[in-house]
C-alpha cells in the first residue's frame, strides 16, 4: 500500500456494511437476525496528530488467532486473542462460522492486515504499529455479551496500551 493508494481511498464510496451483512446473513438463513440499534451516534474522536507520528493498534473480527492459541469455537465466542504484531502471516489461522474463510486462510492480511501495517510503518506512512494486535470472532448474537465481554476486554487493552488510532477490521 502506498501513500497514493491511501490518498485515493478518500475518493471511494463508503461501503454499506449493514446492507452487505444483511445480504450475507439472509443467504445463510439468518432471516430473523435482530440488529442491535444504538439511538445515539458514536462519539466523534478527531485524529490529534499526523498519521506519520501515530501508533496504530489493529483489531480484527475475522476470527484470526495465532498458531498455538485455541481456535474460536462457537457463534457466541466472546473471547479475544492477543497476537504479537511481529507475528508472520504463516502463523495466523482463522476460525469463523459466518463467512467463507478461503481467502483469509490463503492470505490472512485480507481480514487482519498486519503485514500491510508493518509496511506502512516502514514507509513512514504511520508512526508505528502497536506491539499487540487483537483478534476476535464477529457474529456474536448477544449484544449484552458483546458489550460485557469482547468490547470490555478490547477497551481495556486500548486504555492500557494507549494507541493513537485503532484500525477495526470487520468481516
Amino acid at each position: 500500500m502506498t501513500r497514493e493508494m491511501i490518498a485515493g481511498a478518500s475518493d471511494l464510496e463508503p461501503a454499506d456494511y449493514i446492507a452487505e451483512t444483511k445480504r450475507l446473513y439472509d443467504g445463510l438463513g439468518f432471516d430473523s437476525y435482530r440488529w442491535a440499534h444504538n439511538p445515539e451516534p458514536p462519539a466523534w474522536q478527531p485524529i490529534t496528530k499526523p498519521l506519520s507520528e501515530s501508533k496504530v493498534m489493529l483489531i480484527g473480527s475475522g476470527g484470526i488467532y495465532r498458531t498455538g492459541q485455541i481456535a474460536f469455537h462457537t457463534k457466541d465466542d466472546t473471547s479475544v486473542r492477543v497476537i504479537d504484531a511481529n507475528t508472520e502471516s504463516s502463523e495466523l489461522r482463522t476460525a469463523h462460522f459466518a463467512y467463507d474463510q478461503t481467502d483469509a486462510r490463503e492470505d490472512p492480511n485480507c481480514v487482519f492486515p498486519l503485514e500491510r501495517l508493518r509496511e506502512l510503518a516502514a514507509e513512514g506512512v504511520i508512526g508505528s504499529l502497536n506491539g499487540n494486535a487483537y483478534g476476535f470472532m464477529g457474529g456474536i448474537y448477544s449484544t449484552r455479551r458483546t458489550l460485557a465481554g469482547t468490547a470490555e476486554i478490547l477497551l481495556g487493552q486500548c486504555r492500557a496500551e494507549e494507541p493513537d488510532l485503532v484500525l477495526l477490521v470487520p468481516v
